[in-house]
């Protein structure tokens, strides 16, 4: 099932499919690893509309709704999931 980075809860891994929009923010949301076929995990959601912890590549990033909205995941049922995010 395809939804936005933003729809996700803590605990809850995606794939990204692709970043809507161009320019500078899609520039720098890939700059920072997120790309097509990259696995992440949202970690946190901040109360009252504030920014989401998510974890890829071994890391941690806080990222705006406003950005996440943008990114368009597909969800990893558990028993695809092989390794730890920590460990790819």
């Amino acid at each position: 099932m395809k939804r936005i980075l933003g729809d996700l809860k803590p605990g809850e891994r995606a794939c990204v499919e692709h970043i809507e929009g161009g320019g500078a923010l899609r520039r720098r949301m890939m700059d920072m690893g997120i790309v097509p076929g990259v696995e992440l995990e949202v970690v946190r959601r901040a109360p009252w509309g504030g920014p989401l912890q998510v974890r890829l590549k071994g890391y941690y990033l806080a990222m705006r709704r406003g950005e996440c909205a943008k990114i368009i995941v597909r969800e990893i049922h558990k028993e695809h999931r092989e390794l730890p995010l920590a460990s790819r």
